[in-house]
């Protein structure tokens, strides 16, 4: 007998945790809504830069895609010629990496640069790709120190429908990037 009450007892907190969840939901659709025509300018521009081609029509982007989620992706453009740093170290998820680097929004609107540290070294961000966002995972772990290049982060790999700060919800970005280092790297003898 007095399991039954005890289990109205559940089922009610239930029944009131989910009516919670479910109301949390719809300020993502509010979210949605709000931001549609900043979020379909953003998707309509990441495709055209999926399309892009360079003067031979090869393919402008390589798409990166996370091999831990083959619907996660990036598109990279290398500046360097990358068989010249194919045999330097590249970072694994729990590395350090040394990194300058620019982004802005697709829209070529200034949001951060590393350009105004000056500590591990000058214009040099300090940071693993475990602290980081998704999009620079994926686009980290493809580099090797001395790679400089373009990468596109969609905002499914980068800050989704939150945003952060000035990045608003819905944001695809734009790194300038370059890998300097892989610190505190250890090689076994």
């Amino acid at each position: 007998m007095r399991k039954f009450p005890l289990f109205l007892i559940i089922a009610t907190l239930l029944l009131a945790v989910t009516g919670v969840s479910c109301l949390d939901s719809n300020d993502g659709n509010d979210t949605w809504e709000e931001y549609a025509d900043w979020r379909n300018a953003n998707d309509g521009w990441l495709e055209e830069m999926r399309q892009l081609t360079d003067v031979d029509g090869n393919s402008y982007y390589r798409t990166v895609r996370g091999p831990w989620d083959h619907n996660s992706f990036v598109l990279m453009h290398y500046f360097n010629d990358t068989t010249l740093t194919r045999g330097n170290l590249s970072p694994h998820f729990n590395s350090y990496v040394d990194v300058i680097y620019r982004v802005t929004l697709y829209d070529g609107t200034p949001i951060d640069s590393s350009y105004l540290q000056t500590s591990p070294a000058d214009s040099v961000y300090r940071t693993s790709p475990q602290n980081v966002i998704t999009g620079w995972v994926i686009a980290l772990t493809d580099m090797h120190v001395g790679d400089s290049c373009e990468v596109i982060v969609p905002y499914s790999v980068g800050y989704g429908a939150n945003g952060s700060g000035d990045i608003l919800p819905y944001s695809h970005l734009v790194y300038s990037m370059k890998l300097v280092g892989v610190p505190f790297y250890e090689t076994k003898p």
